[in-house]
């Protein structure tokens, strides 16, 4: 498995690629088939109370889904333990549920005589959800990195290219990225749709029922 390691704002020592060469062996015994670990160290300061503090980003990719996991510290050393501390514990979650599913399947299944998904909470947004979204009466906020008054109440936008999995594939892809939710579009109705993490092991679906005109309608147009 090959390293990469990127300072935004912040040195790269010798020391501190020993310390990543040693994690990453961690990493690699519990994903054998990655093929390249990427560490983003990032230094920031906040002007207004002068603190500064060590964002570790790391992205392991290879034959399979992406894994993302990270931490902050005052110190990168202890960033890194932290966030490798979170992917290997995502990599074993992801590992233990394959391990359990195969054994015990439960959760959510697609019933092919009902077409209907049983196990998991299927919820449609609501008629004002998308008015809202569809008249842009939500206002987000783009944020910039170099900011010139610190505030806390910021709204981060990221653009990603859509996907189409089933419910099932989008719970282990949240799972794997360390997140609470996961975008992406049904493949069994092609609405896009969300699943989230509930309690335990239950998770939910909120899916869009309403479909964007093809491309070739909106030229037309």
């Amino acid at each position: 498995m090959e390293t990469s390691i990127v300072g935004v704002g912040v040195g790269i020592t010798d020391r501190f690629r020993t310390v990543v060469e040693e994690k990453a062996v961690r990493i690699e015994h519990l994903a054998p088939r990655a093929q390249t670990l990427e560490i983003k160290v990032t230094h920031r300061s906040y002007r207004n109370n002068r603190i500064d503090d060590e964002t570790v980003e790391l992205t392991l990719t290879g034959k399979g889904p992406i894994v993302r996991a990270e931490a902050v510290d005052g110190d990168k050393f202890c960033a890194l333990d932290l966030a490798v501390d979170k992917m290997a514990e995502q990599l074993r979650r992801a590992k233990d549920k394959r391990v359990d599913a195969r054994n015990h399947p439960r959760g959510a299944h697609f019933e092919k005589g009902t077409g209907l998904i049983e196990g998991i909470d299927v919820e449609p947004a609501s008629a004002e959800a998308l008015h809202a979204v569809a008249t842009g009466s939500v206002p987000v906020v783009t944020a910039v990195e170099e900011e010139a008054d610190y505030t806390p109440v910021v709204i981060r936008t990221k653009n990603f290219d859509a996907e189409w999995m089933t419910v099932e594939e989008a719970v282990d892809r949240m799972e794997l990225v360390g997140h609470d939710f996961f975008l992406f579009i049904d493949a069994r109705s092609d609405h896009p749709s969300v699943v989230y993490r509930r309690k335990g092991w239950d998770y939910g679906v909120i899916s869009l029922t309403a479909l964007a005109p093809p491309v070739e309608e909106k030229l037309a147009s």
